[in-house]
């Protein structure tokens, strides 16, 4: 099915940027169209757009939405150094297959460095996700008018009171896919072949930093045994 598109086309947004959106009316809008429809219209509403993609369990759909609606837009990527091996595989796996640019995100290396001797994610895990992860994500993110994310509303009960379009610390957050279901989700990839993360299978459905997840259903294996249920990112 990969092979078969063709006439990709690079992000060229035609319109100039929404300043200030009306988001009741963005959501009214977007609710009427499908996910591919949603991703080619945000280049004509948007100039200055944000993805960005954990390369967990469910990445390999929006991905390959994007590719299938021919808009190659880069791809942003945490990279807060305690990834599963397993994680960066696929990253670099479905960077190929889609032939994704990939700009990669980093801690700051003090930072980084006390969280690792101090082993900071067993009794602060809130504020290893701020030094690792939000932190040096925040320092990026204002310098774009939208930030797409691969949210889902099936994953969690914060994630199913969301709608399309949010506003968070003043920047515009788009979830093309929120109100596809997981079984949509795994239709679109069994039909298409596309390549699950290699942890699936071994009982892992969401996917984050290695020392806090652990095999469980839907986010139930991400900070188990803690009250923590998001890394901070989109809250």
């Amino acid at each position: 099915m990969i092979a078969a598109i063709k006439n990709k086309q690079t992000y060229n947004p035609l319109s100039v940027s929404v300043k200030k959106p009306d988001l009741k009316l963005l959501n009214e809008k977007y609710l009427k169209l499908t996910p591919e429809e949603r991703i080619k219209e945000i280049c004509h509403d948007f100039d200055n757009i944000l993805l960005s993609s954990s390369f967990g369990t469910t990445a390999v759909f929006q991905l390959f939405l994007f590719y299938k609606a021919g808009v190659n837009q880069p791809v942003h990527f945490i990279d807060t150094t305690y990834h599963f091996k397993e994680t960066l595989d696929y990253k670099e796996k479905l960077t190929k297959l889609f032939d994704l640019k990939i700009i990669d995100i980093i801690p700051d290396k003090e930072q980084n460095e006390f969280s690792k001797l101090g082993e900071l994610w067993r009794y602060d895990p809130d504020q290893c996700c701020q030094n690792n992860k939000v932190e040096p994500f925040e320092k990026i993110r204002d310098k774009f008018e939208v930030w797409i994310s691969g949210l889902m509303s099936w994953q969690s009960s914060h994630r199913e009171k969301l709608n399309i379009f949010e506003e968070k610390k003043g920047v515009i957050k788009f979830y093309p896919i929120l109100d596809v279901t997981e079984e949509e989700a795994l239709k679109t990839i069994e039909e298409n072949n596309l390549p699950m993360h290699p942890l699936k299978a071994l009982g892992y459905e969401s996917i984050g930093c290695k020392h806090c997840t652990l095999k469980g259903k839907k986010r139930k294996g991400r900070w188990a045994q803690t009250i923590k249920t998001e890394c901070g990112l989109h809250l």
